[in-house]
């Protein structure tokens, strides 16, 4: 009897940990199941291990595990499951097996023979979650635009922030402190952050309608941009633009197939233009006042309780590292960043950081309660801390949730309440201590992580010493 053939595809919003994460507990999994697996990744750096047409043709199943678009219209007609990616790192055998078992339903795509429209279905039982899978779907849309943004909001962040370092009024020409580097790095960096709204309105549309939906989001998203509306004018701007054109491709589905090419160079561009403008224009005061209101509502938190914002934002960040909780933190911190507000972010990167010290510390004080692999696994997470890659602590608390995430959540509040109390402030997502030379409060920003790590890693060491006996 021939192995079973699978193909998967992964990818997380920042594509750099939970996708390779994914891709080799799927390989790991394959092995022991006897199954031959190929993995797509969908990192920061693109597309690697990319599948080919063959690949796919001779495929039994297919498995997607990302929160960001990876293209499923090329498993037309293949058994397909699609989960989020954290579940290609934790239940992988159980994904694998789905594949074996054909519990797998078909992946169907609605307008193929015209290659543009973008609407799927499946024939299964499965169809009993559409309420769980539609919201997946909204998620990885956002993500997918989230994903695209990251860079241009880190690079144009720790430019400006480097500007500061000649600084604060460094780049005002009327001002005795002027430098031409310094007003370079931040007319650079501006242009960077400005871009902001309109990548991730343009690759959430993307997401949902190709090419098309792309042009007409980042539209969108420049008139959000331009109106005040912002990061939330930007989500909604997206959305819309997307879901013009899937409404566009259903009424012009019986269009001669000869007008494809005009309809995706000129039809869908001029009308979905026009319509996004229409939408957008009425929205945009109503949107620029809810977006304001937000802002001032979580800085007036972050300055009047940073106790309980501290508690929230650690608590989100630790309790999936890298899931849905955490990323609406996350996603709030750069949209917050985008306004100016350097304070929030700095507590969110301050509990994302956290956790694989938590576990790194732990492994090394208390070393003798883990095994050896535990030991180099938890060597390893200093580097991933530092790094701010929260998901190295995942394997560990995965072997026992209930009693290691509160304590994971936990560190992390401190860290970040504590970086609230001293006020420190972060120009970058992304970056953990690389970014260091350009955070306000650095120190105190370094002892509030290691003092909320530090805390974490001796609870979880002495549950670990409750437990285990050591290891030899």
């Amino acid at each position: 009897m021939s192995r079973k053939k699978i193909v998967a595809a992964t990818g997380c919003p920042t594509g750099i940990a939970h996708t390779f994460m994914a891709a080799e507990a799927l390989k790991i999994a394959a092995e022991q199941l006897g199954v031959d697996i190929k993995v797509e990744t969908h990192g920061q750096v693109g597309i690697e291990n990319a599948l080919t047409d063959q690949d796919i043709l001779e495929a039994d199943g297919v498995i997607v595990a990302a929160d960001k678009d990876v293209n499923t219209d090329r498993f037309h007609g293949k058994p397909l499951i699609e989960v989020p990616v954290a579940k290609g790192i934790r239940t992988p055998n159980e994904l694998i097996q789905g594949i074996i078992n054909g519990e797998a339903p078909v992946h169907q795509v609605k307008g193929r023979a015209t290659g543009t429209e973008k609407t799927s279905a499946s024939s299964s039982p499965a169809q009993q979650k559409s309420a769980n899978k539609w919201i997946h779907t909204i998620y990885k849309h956002l993500m997918n635009g989230v994903s695209h943004m990251l860079p241009f909001v880190v690079g144009g962040g720790v430019l400006i922030a480097l500007s500061f370092l000649f600084g604060i009024y460094s780049a005002d020409p009327q001002h005795e402190t002027y430098h031409p580097f310094a007003a370079y790095l931040k007319s650079i960096g501006g242009l960077s952050f400005s871009l902001m709204v309109p990548i991730l309105a343009a690759f959430i549309a993307d997401s949902i309608a190709r090419r098309p939906g792309m042009v007409v989001g980042f539209i969108g998203g420049l008139l959000a941009n331009d109106g005040g509306a912002g990061f939330l004018g930007g989500i909604i701007a997206g959305f819309a633009a997307g879901y013009i054109i899937v409404l566009l491709q259903f009424l012009l589905q019986k269009l001669p197939a000869s007008l494809d090419g005009l309809k995706s160079i000129f039809i869908y561009p001029v009308i979905g233009i026009f319509l996004i403008g229409a939408v957008m224009t009425p929205l945009l005061v109503p949107i620029t006042g809810l977006n304001n209101s937000l802002m001032d509502f979580l800085s007036a938190v972050q300055s009047t309780n940073p106790l309980l914002l501290g508690l929230i934002v650690g608590a989100m960040c630790g309790f999936d590292m890298g899931g849905p909780f955490n990323k609406a933190a996350y996603v709030t911190g750069t949209a917050l960043l985008a306004e100016g507000n350097l304070y929030f972010m700095a507590g969110v990167s301050a509990a994302c950081i956290t956790p694989p010290l938590i576990i790194a510390i732990a492994t090394t004080i208390f070393r003798k309660h883990f095994t050896p692999q535990e030991r180099n696994a938890g060597a390893i997470n200093y580097i991933l801390g530092a790094t701010h890659i929260t998901e190295g602590a995942i394997p560990f608390a995965a072997k026992n949730p209930i009693v290691v995430l509160p304590i994971i959540m936990f560190g992390s509040a401190i860290s970040a309440i504590l970086t609230y109390l001293f006020g420190v402030q972060v120009p970058a997502p992304h970056g953990g201590f690389l970014v260091l030379p350009v955070v306000t409060g650095a120190f105190q920003w370094v002892l509030s992580i290691l003092i909320g790590s530090l805390v974490g890693a001796i609870l979880y060491g002495l549950y670990r010493k409750k437990i285990d006996k050591p290891a030899v």
